[in-house]
């Protein structure tokens, strides 16, 4: 079992930046790739990005390319989402999610075991 607890998310003005961390515990961390979502409101959840487990490769939806950068740091167990350049239509739930190492680094949505319980982002114009 892999617990996930996402934090950093907050009320900024359009093209401000911000932060989300997320920190797990249980299971060896290294062994996850970790994977970044979010949900809009009224809307379905979207891949935002994702991070090998050495944290060597990233992916990231057309979204995020350019403004939004995922990292991690295995020996603090966390996986950040650093937010630059803030839209409204960023305004989301964002969670972290990890699965299994071997399956690579993609945006597909398949095989996150482990989900947070999500942090609000609201981005005002």
């Amino acid at each position: 079992q892999v617990h996930l607890v996402e934090s950093g998310g907050g009320l900024v003005q359009a093209g401000g930046s911000l932060r989300l961390s997320c920190v797990a515990s249980g299971r060896t961390f290294s062994d996850y790739a970790m994977g970044w979502f979010r949900q809009p409101p009224g809307k379905e959840r979207e891949v935002v990005g994702t991070i090998s487990w050495r944290g060597r490769t990233t992916e990231y939806a057309d979204s995020a390319k350019g403004r939004f950068t995922i990292s991690r740091d295995n020996a603090k167990n966390t996986v950040y989402l650093q937010m630059n350049s803030l839209k409204p239509e960023d305004t989301a739930i964002y969670y972290c999610a990890a699965r299994p190492a071997r399956i690579g680094v993609t945006l597909s949505a398949v095989g996150y075991d482990y989900w947070g319980q999500g942090t609000q982002v609201t981005v005002s114009s």
